[in-house]
């Protein structure tokens, strides 16, 4: 079968470890939004805070997309991502990894990472463009485009230099189309006939011969915006 859908986290991951190997070792960097600090293990040269406001427990209110078990035990700062308590210009770096669409108020998030950096001070972000409900009841948004990121982050002081949008339109139809079975079994109660798991493979294959030869349809759907921003 066609590996179409699958590249979302791979890609973003990967991007991810390349754009930190490029902070000077020694660096101050905060992980905003930490979670379970998934990403420590590409800040090995660097020295690491995690950030969290240490609420999530796993479950949630139980609805959409759960992890089932999370673990925050061993956070440096447990506090609201808009009100961390350290001075100003204390950090080098900031990344703030798929952690957005959790925020009731992200641009409160960015002047707060402004206020935070030193002049010339990265900021690494990823966001998805569109997502299902997850880690409710703390998730406010489903999502963020190229706009979105080149408005605010430009009014709360920093210069866009890189964004990249993950994956395409085909793309992420795959990834939708491959959850389907699941999805019709939790909430339909059913699992796909012979027929439609074929016609499942039969759809993937058609948006993997789309993808291959897209020319630009991530303007209108993509997976998220991997973004470099520095401080002004």
């Amino acid at each position: 079968m066609t590996a179409v859908g699958t590249h979302n986290e791979k890609t973003r991951v990967a991007w991810l470890e390349k754009t930190l190997q490029r902070i000077p070792a020694g660096s101050r960097i905060l992980d905003a939004g930490a979670g379970e600090q998934q990403f420590r293990r590409f800040c090995t040269h660097l020295n690491y805070v995690a950030q969290d406001f240490g609420q999530y427990d796993g479950t949630g209110d139980v609805r959409g997309l759960q992890m089932g078990k999370w673990d925050q035990s061993n956070l440096d700062i447990v506090s609201d991502i808009t009100a961390i308590p350290e001075p100003n210009a204390s950090f080098d770096g900031i990344m703030c990894i798929e952690v957005l669409e959790h925020l009731s108020d992200p641009i409160l998030a960015f002047r707060e990472f402004s206020r935070l950096l030193k002049p010339d001070g990265q900021l690494i972000v990823t966001a998805p463009f569109c997502s299902l409900t997850h880690f409710a009841p703390y998730h406010f948004y489903t999502g963020f485009n190229r706009y979105f990121f080149e408005k605010h982050l430009n009014a709360c002081g920093f210069r866009v230099d890189e964004l990249v949008e993950n994956g395409n339109y085909f793309e992420y139809l795959a990834q939708e189309v491959r959850r389907i079975p699941n999805v019709a079994e939790r909430y339909a109660n059913i699992r796909p006939t012979r027929l439609e798991t074929y016609a499942v493979r039969l759809v993937l294959s058609m948006l993997g011969r789309f993808s291959a030869r897209d020319k630009g349809s991530s303007e209108l759907l993509h997976y998220g915006c991997l973004v470099l921003a520095t401080k002004k």
